[in-house]
């Protein structure tokens, strides 16, 4: 695998690794099912690269596509607490919804960026070649969310949606409004999806209406990788095991399809994707047969 690959795949697991923290908070801290993220992620490239080609700023139109995200989260949220939709249907619902809102935003499938300003490009550094200076900045960018998002979810509001998630029933006799936390724990969740599709539409030239499919199964993976390498009950270490999946993620990624050996191509993404899910799930199984044997003799 050449350098640039590799600086390629560190580029897109960084992305992703904005997305792992969304699912993160849908699946592990709130127990939610949440498939509007397949549709919230190309809301946010959308929305981002229909506003810079309009003309805006790149980092106001991140800021928006961001908070677009986050009312997708929202509007999934209320479906279930407020209509009593179940949480798989409402996340589905949404997600289909999103894919004609998207289309509506765009005006057409996709809208190009690549003659237009983007937040990498008006942070690179002049000595700094491109493809250097995005994973760069990147990697502040997702530093600065984690660190924002372990801040958070140790405040009060915080500890309320971790509550809400654990041991909802409990949460409620505590005083917990359960279903606003609900609320807003979609919202930051579908928040920093959006964010990673904005910046993703930037990185890659463009944003296009088929960007976001399989975009949950890629933050299960980041999820469920992170989670075997580094086990742990601190949210703290959690956070930076799913972004450090997410990295891992893409790297097995572009070593499956750069290995030519191997003879896989693009169009075995979505094997290459199942069979690094399905290792990272028996591993622990297999870590905790390999403990249990020394006991037994």
């Amino acid at each position: 695998m050449s350098i640039y690959s590799m600086w390629g795949a560190l580029e897109i697991g960084l992305i992703f690794g904005l997305v792992a923290l969304g699912v993160l908070i849908s699946f592990r801290i709130l127990r939610f099912p949440d498939l509007t993220v397949d549709g919230s992620f190309p809301l946010g490239g959308a929305t981002a690269a229909t506003l810079i080609s309009a003309g805006w700023d790149p980092f106001s139109a991140t800021v928006v596509a961001t908070f677009a995200g986050a009312l997708a989260g929202m509007v999934t949220g209320w479906l279930n607490v407020k209509l009593r939709i179940m949480d798989l249907l409402a996340s589905i619902l949404m997600m289909i919804a999103l894919y004609s809102i998207n289309l509506r935003i765009m005006g057409r499938p996709n809208v190009p960026l690549i003659m237009e300003p983007t937040v990498f490009t008006s942070l690179q550094p002049g000595f700094l070649v491109d493809y250097i200076a995005r994973p760069l900045i990147l990697l502040v960018v997702v530093v600065v969310v984690k660190v924002l998002l372990d801040w958070y979810m140790s405040t009060q509001m915080g500890l309320a949606i971790r509550a809400t998630g654990s041991n909802p029933r409990m949460a409620r006799a505590q005083g917990v409004a359960t279903g606003a936390m609900i609320l807003v724990g979609m919202a930051i969740s579908n928040a920093l999806c959006a964010l990673a599709g904005a910046l993703f539409a930037q990185s890659q030239g463009g944003a296009d209406i088929s960007m976001g499919i399989g975009t949950i199964v890629i933050g299960l993976a980041a999820v469920i990788v992170g989670e075997s390498i580094m086990p742990s009950r601190r949210l703290l270490v959690t956070t930076l095991a799913v972004i450090i999946g997410a990295v891992l993620y893409r790297f097995f990624i572009a070593l499956a399809l750069n290995a030519d050996f191997i003879g896989l191509k693009a169009q075995d993404l979505n094997l290459v994707t199942a069979v690094l899910v399905t290792v990272a799930l028996v591993l622990p199984l297999l870590k905790q047969r390999l403990r249990g044997k020394p006991g037994k003799g």
